[in-house]
């Protein structure tokens, strides 16, 4: 059969280019990345919140972090629990009947972000 070794060339040719193309792609957008980046830190160097050696070593972190591949997950080192976690339906007059023990920690939070609150409305007015 002539016609299949055809396809199969072409169908390998099409995998090679398609592969060129994405590189290509890849590369023109990372160097549109250095270049926003650069200039960037351009920016706060001249605005004196930089000096030049943390532009430069900026730079390089935020290149290399482009260049890593990106995982699925916000957090890698966390594996997915093996069953979604409960939820349950309580009706409007209902009351839960158990506490949950990170109650605790979401009133911890919470007296902390009204400490936090109150110190930054201390130093808005101190200014």
């Amino acid at each position: 059969m002539p016609g299949f070794g055809d396809i199969v060339q072409k169908a390998f040719y099409l995998g090679v280019g398609l592969a060129s193309y994405a590189g290509e792609k890849a590369g023109g957008k990372l160097a549109e990345l250095r270049s926003q980046v650069q200039k960037l830190a351009d920016e706060m160097v001249a605005k004196g919140e930089m000096t030049t050696d943390e532009a430069r070593r900026f730079v390089e972190d935020m290149m290399k972090q482009a260049q890593q591949p990106q995982s699925s997950g916000a957090a890698t080192d966390k594996t997915p629990p093996a069953e979604p976690r409960r939820i349950e339906i309580l009706e409007e007059d209902e009351e839960p009947t158990v506490k949950d023990s990170s109650t605790d920690d979401v009133d911890g939070l919470r007296d902390q972000v009204l400490e936090l609150q109150e110190e930054l409305k201390r130093l808005q007015r101190d200014q």
